[in-house]
């Protein structure tokens, strides 16, 4: 099964995400921070992130520029999502597959994973 890294510290955009995309058939894991989301990198390896931009302890850039630090790990696809920041991501091309500003579009966001991913795990 497909497998969906989300990194948010608001519970609520990660349940709402997570519900989202376990809908269309992904499997999906999430990290209020971005330390604990490289834990749980290593050990369920996914096939996407998502991540915020402002968490405690590591912003988004910095879990992505952690990520491509791993040689296993350097061509994942990783989405930011921001409030404010969101022009940070768009500057880094290197990092992020797409940026959405928060508030995001759910049926959006959704569209790019299916096509970055596939139509659905199902």
């Amino acid at each position: 099964m497909t497998t969906i890294l989300i990194v948010d510290d608001e519970y609520l955009i990660a349940d709402i995400l997570s519900f989202a995309l376990e809908d269309e058939g992904y499997l999906t894991v999430t990290a209020s921070s971005g330390q604990r989301a490289l834990t749980i990198l290593d050990r369920e390896k996914p096939q996407l992130i998502i991540t915020d931009y402002m968490m405690p302890g590591m912003n988004g850039i910095e879990l992505a520029e952690a990520v491509r630090g791993r040689e296993t790990f350097g061509d994942i696809p990783i989405m930011l999502m921001s409030g404010a920041q969101g022009y940070l991501g768009k500057e880094r091309p290197d990092l992020f597959v797409e940026v959405f500003d928060k508030p995001f579009d759910i049926q959006a966001v959704l569209t790019r994973v299916r096509g970055l991913l596939g139509t659905g795990a199902r």
